[in-house]
Formats: structure tokens, sequence, C-alpha cells
């Protein structure tokens, strides 16, 4: 078989692959959080923290989140046994069960955690309370995949090995006087 001739099978396959994992790509989304007393307990149960992500419809920087790290994180399997993933859609009026099981605006959230930017990320355990420093914005797309795997990984170092929280650098949550409970005022 000549180059020329291998040349169109091959080329022919990497687009069949590139079609099917864009249609793949474009069928996740990222789940909506509903129910955070069942997320949390299904967090409390698996040792995993978990990731809410605080977006808005119209928020160009909520989408390139979602499209460039989020579905991709979701997609390739290897965060489902490090951290569970959810957002928080601030701009629809929709309505959330919190970690306590009461029913709320998910802006009364928002205002809870004092979350006034989108996109902002909370790294929480299976009772909201945060685990990590948030991440508020996008501010470098190409250092901001490493910096997420940090904050997830002190997130789940606080719930399963606190002793290697020591060893991390960068994304430890600096607890601050006077910051409100999750749970309410």
């Amino acid at each position: 078989m000549t180059m020329k001739q291998l040349y169109k099978p091959v080329l022919l396959g990497c687009a069949l692959f590139w079609l099917l994992t864009g249609g793949l790509h474009a069928e996740i989304e990222v789940p909506l959080a509903v129910d955070l007393q069942v997320d949390g307990r299904q967090a409390r149960e698996a040792r995993l923290p978990v990731l809410l992500t605080f977006s808005a419809i119209n928020c160009d920087y909520c989408r390139q989140l979602e499209d460039q790290f989020l579905r991709p994180m979701l997609i390739s399997g290897e965060y489902s046994d490090r951290v569970l993933i959810r957002r928080l859609l601030l701009d629809n009026g929709s309505r959330v069960t919190d970690f306590s099981g009461d029913r709320i605006a998910t802006t009364k959230l928002s205002d809870r955690y004092r979350v006034f930017v989108t996109p902002t990320i909370l790294f929480l355990d299976g009772d909201g309370r945060e685990l990590a420093e948030r991440m508020i914005g996008i501010n470098t797309p190409e250092m901001y995949g490493g910096y997420l795997d940090k904050c997830i990984d002190t997130a789940l170092y606080s719930l399963r090995d606190p002793a290697k929280l020591a060893q991390l650098h960068g994304c430890r949550l600096q607890q601050k006087a006077g910051t409100l409970s999750p749970a309410g005022p």
C-alpha cells in the first residue's frame, strides 16, 4: 500500500473521530444543583468534595469555564473519584434545596456564600462548608486548569488525608473572622 492510499483512510478515521468526540462533548452538560442535601449525602458517602459553580445564563466566562474545563473533566472520567461537580444558575429565578434541606432561591444561596461574581467556584464538604480557596472569574485561562486541580486536591485531602495539606502549595482556605455559615445567618 502506498502512502497516498494510506492517507485517505487515516484522514477519514481522524475526521470520524473528531465528529464523534465533538458530538459527545456537546451532549455532556454540567449537572445543575437541584438538591444539595442529596448531593452532600452522596459526597459524604464517597468522601468527595462538591465543586459548586455559580453561573449565569449570558455569562461568556461561565460558558468558557464549562466548555474548556468542566465538560472535559466530566467526559474524561478522571475526576469521578475526586470531586462531585454541580452548577447553579443565578439569573433564571430557580430554586435549590440547600445542604440543610430548605428550598430557597439560588440567589439567596449565593448571598449566604457571599458570591457576587460569575463564574465563582466553591469547594465544599457534604455539609456545605468550604474546604479550599474559592476561584472567582477566569483571568488566566492557560493556567486555570492547573489551579483548578490544586484546589480539587486541597479539598480532597481536607476530607481524606488532612496531614497532606501541609505539603500542598496554593489554594489553601484562609478562615476569616466574621464569615457567615453556609446554613444561613
